[in-house]
């Protein structure tokens, strides 16, 4: 584990990385906490770097950092899946490599710095964790299709045009392909696919917003 934290009660990190799958104690009610405590910390990272952003761009800003994609991200830096206790179910079908059980543990190792040295701590080793990555974070919050729409309504353009192409799967793994287009100023399409109707838009949008010209209008 690459945690940049010395742990004065190794058991709590031992506990943070025990799955519920490898019996009890586990590190589920650890999760809880440390899912609390990244929000707020994260959350005050982003106050501080974003000071005109909205209630809701905050918010939004927050969820593209704290969400079980990106969390796993963090656990795969630290090298959580080797120190993983799993039980065999999990351990033959890869657990190690799953992002939800990787995002769960890193949740939880959040809650074992809090217990083990308390918020200040705590604090510490998120900010150090998530420094770059608000510092990252595009300069707009706000989602593809809301940018395409300001860019053509800034412009007097027609609003762009959504339409489902298909989709494909079994209802837990469905992938929804959409087709977003404008006018004007010229003529553009694109093609998306993704796990919901809303997360292929967003990408058709960005595809879209990637193929015009001009500069978009400030956030």
């Amino acid at each position: 584990m690459n945690l940049d934290y010395r742990f004065r009660d190794p058991a709590l990190a031992e506990l943070a990385l025990t799955h519920r799958s490898a019996g009890r104690p586990n590190n589920e009610r650890m999760e809880f906490l440390g899912d609390a405590l990244l929000g707020a910390m994260v959350g005050e990272m982003l106050f501080d770097a974003h000071p005109r952003a909205s209630e809701g761009e905050l918010s939004r800003l927050r969820a593209q950092l704290v969400n079980g994609q990106a969390l796993a991200l963090v656990a795969r830096e630290l090298e959580l899946g080797e120190g993983l206790k799993l039980g065999s179910g999990e351990l033959k079908s890869g657990g190690f490599r799953r992002d939800s059980i990787l995002a769960d543990a890193f949740e939880a190792l959040v809650a074992a710095v809090y217990l083990d040295g308390g918020f200040d701590a705590c604090r510490d080793v998120v900010r150090g964790l998530f420094a770059q990555r608000v510092a990252d974070l595009p300069k707009s919050s706000k989602d593809a299709k809301t940018r395409l729409q300001e860019w053509l309504q800034a412009r007097g353009l027609p609003l762009p045009i959504y339409e489902l192409a298909g989709s494909h799967g079994e209802d837990h793994a469905k992938v929804f392909e959409v087709n977003c287009s404008i006018v004007e100023p010229v003529p553009l399409s694109a093609a998306a696919s993704g796990p919901s109707r809303r997360a292929a838009e967003q990408d058709a949008a960005e595809i879209v917003l990637g193929q015009l010209t001009e500069p978009l209008p400030p956030a």
